[in-house]
């Protein structure tokens, strides 16, 4: 499944996989991860018409366990698969600026070495021009729900987000 959005965005999201409802819906970030994210991006003042959202992984992978079909990550092989795919993707839209859900979309764009929970929440300029920041994805923030620190977790990513109303030059 492929992202969408407007042709002309400024901002380019990019998540991890799609999951159980996007891969039944076809559409990117609509299940709970989505509406988290939609969420967030109402209570920093930015529309989610405005901006294009995509995954690193353009399919569901997952395990069947009864009748539900659990989330797989992707392998080596499947993310290079793919890549081309994103690569396309930013070329066609070719935002100013990048946020990256999750560590395997901020380890696509920054490299192997970014260290989200080190690096999370700065814009920092790619080699391309783009200004690129890191969060967590917000299936994250969801799973904090069963663990514990919900609020503190989702407080954290809106802070991240909100820094898309101060966008550098």
């Amino acid at each position: 499944m492929f992202g969408e959005g407007p042709e002309t965005a400024r901002i380019f999201v990019i998540g991890e996989q799609a999951g159980d409802r996007e891969d039944l819906s076809g559409h990117p970030f609509v299940g709970p991860a989505g509406k988290l994210l939609d969420d967030a991006l109402i209570e920093v003042g930015v529309a989610r018409e405005d901006v294009y959202v995509t995954n690193v992984i353009k399919h569901f992978k997952f395990e069947l366990r009864g009748k539900r079909r659990l989330h797989k990550r992707a392998n080596a092989a499947e993310i290079a698969a793919c890549l081309r795919w994103l690569e396309g993707e930013l070329e066609r839209v070719d935002p100013r600026y990048v946020v990256c859900l999750g560590a395997l979309a901020a380890r696509v764009v920054f490299g192997a070495t970014f260290k989200l929970t080190a690096q999370r929440g700065r814009w920092i300029k790619s080699d391309d021009g783009r200004w690129c920041l890191a969060t967590v994805h917000p299936a994250a923030v969801l799973r904090s729900r069963i663990g514990g620190g919900y609020a503190e977790a989702y407080a954290a990513f809106v802070a991240d987000l909100r820094k898309l109303k101060r966008l550098p030059d």
